[in-house]
């Protein structure tokens, strides 16, 4: 189970002078090595540099950081939080089968991995909806792509 204490990057725990240098370093793409106490360098491979270049600049904005493997399993009250629906609404869509879940004893767990997906596709179904109707008020020819909202 996640526990937020222990995977939440607080920006306040790193001094202030030192993210920003930090994110100076990070800020030119392909510029990153780790050297470890025998003077061994390594470099960040591509993924990682990205990844490392983006909790950087989050942190040097003052943002924390919480990171959630994908196989981290949610309850349903902290799936539905994710989601931005209501814990009902969310066991609505589990029992339909359109999240798929387990049980651990009568709870019901959805993995971080199946709320991307279900995000993802729910994300596109309603990109395509909106891009229909708007479409379809175009041909219509009630939508005005000039409207600027004054009156």
């Amino acid at each position: 189970m996640l526990t937020t204490r222990n995977n939440r990057l607080d920006p306040s725990l790193i001094p202030e002078a030192q993210l920003a240098e930090l994110a100076k370093v990070f800020a030119k793409p392909d510029h990153v090595a780790l050297i470890d106490a025998e003077g061994n360098r390594t470099h960040l491979p591509e993924a990682l540099f990205a990844h490392f270049a983006r909790i950087v600049r989050l942190m040097s904005e003052k943002k924390a950081i919480v990171l959630v493997p994908e196989d981290e399993a949610f309850t349903t009250q902290a799936a539905a939080n994710y989601l931005g629906v209501s814990r009902q609404h969310l066991v609505d869509l589990l029992d339909a089968k359109k999240i798929p879940h387990h049980k651990v004893g009568t709870h019901r767990r959805v993995t971080f991995k199946d709320l991307l997906v279900y995000e993802r596709t729910r994300d596109a179904s309603r990109r395509e909806a909106l891009d229909h109707l708007a479409a379809a008020a175009e041909t219509a020819g009630v939508y005005d792509s000039d409207y600027t909202g004054e009156k």
